[in-house]
């Protein structure tokens, strides 16, 4: 084994997986990563998910739940018998993954901060589980998607948004987060800047910095905002609001490339 394929073995935490021999036994307790098992042709080894994990739904209906990313069922993921457990660390609570480590041959942990995070995630699952060359074509797809996503960021002039992912309290979404990082390559820069290291915070309408934006984002999810509350907000902030697909900025995995396409042509559309 070369150490380019050495590479692709390891995981967020440093930690070097081997390559699986044989059909293995996975549970998924990260939605979008659970999708992206199904895309890499892995449905007939995924034995169990969490309620959250709707994607690829007709594939899901006849997958075994194992509880929330937060609240796992730890006894019911044990009658699983998993070979490989994946989580996540912003998702998944530590101590409840260090528990899983207990009894879990192999937990894969992962923690994609922007969409190019995502290409050595793509490798990592292929080299681990077999499919390097379904890997390599989501990898290919993601590429020219960040490319089509720069171009967007590149040619319009930048705007602040303010994103928008819960009501009572408002709250929005830090410059780190996965979500703002994906805003940016189009040339959406969420705001309000780095502050306290509060990664969601939560505003009050009076805020100073709510003059600098540009404007806002009501997203689909956590909170489920709908054509209701867009008025609503557009009256508070005294800025353009309107809705955004929550899954296309948050989802990473193999929803990456369909979610910077999304928000290129969106960029480009309220530009016009």
């Amino acid at each position: 084994m070369n150490e380019r394929e050495v590479d692709f073995l390891v995981d967020a935490t440093g930690q070097r997986h081997d390559p699986w021999e044989g059909p293995a036994r996975i549970v998924s307790l990260v939605p979008s990563l659970t999708e992206l098992v199904c895309e890499l042709g892995l449905a007939d080894q995924l034995v169990g998910r969490t309620g959250f994990c709707i994607h690829p739904r007709a594939t899901l209906k006849t997958i075994p739940k194992v509880g929330g990313t937060k609240d796992v069922n730890l006894a019911r993921l044990r009658e699983l018998a998993p070979t490989h457990v994946i989580v996540n660390i912003d998702e998944n609570r530590k101590d409840c993954v260090e528990e899983i480590a207990r009894f879990v041959p192999n937990v894969i942990v992962t923690h994609p901060c922007q969409p190019e995070d995502n290409l050595p995630l793509y490798r990592l699952f292929g080299a681990v589980f077999g499919c390097e060359a379904r890997a390599e074509a989501l990898a290919d797809e993601l590429t020219e998607a960040v490319a089509l996503a720069l171009a967007a960021g590149r040619e319009l002039p930048r705007e602040r948004v303010l994103y928008l992912i819960w009501r009572d309290p408002w709250m929005t979404v830090a410059p780190d987060t996965y979500i703002s990082a994906s805003l940016a390559m189009v040339g959406w820069d969420s705001w309000p800047a780095p502050g306290d290291g509060v990664r969601y915070p939560a505003f009050d309408w009076d805020a100073p910095w709510l003059a600098e934006v540009d404007r806002v984002f009501l997203s689909s999810e956590p909170y489920r905002f709908r054509d209701a509350h867009v008025a609503e907000v557009a009256g508070l902030a005294g800025r353009p609001a309107r809705l955004i697909d929550g899954e296309m900025t948050s989802w990473y995995g193999s929803r990456a490339a369909a979610g910077l396409r999304y928000l290129a042509a969106l960029r480009r559309q309220l530009a016009a």
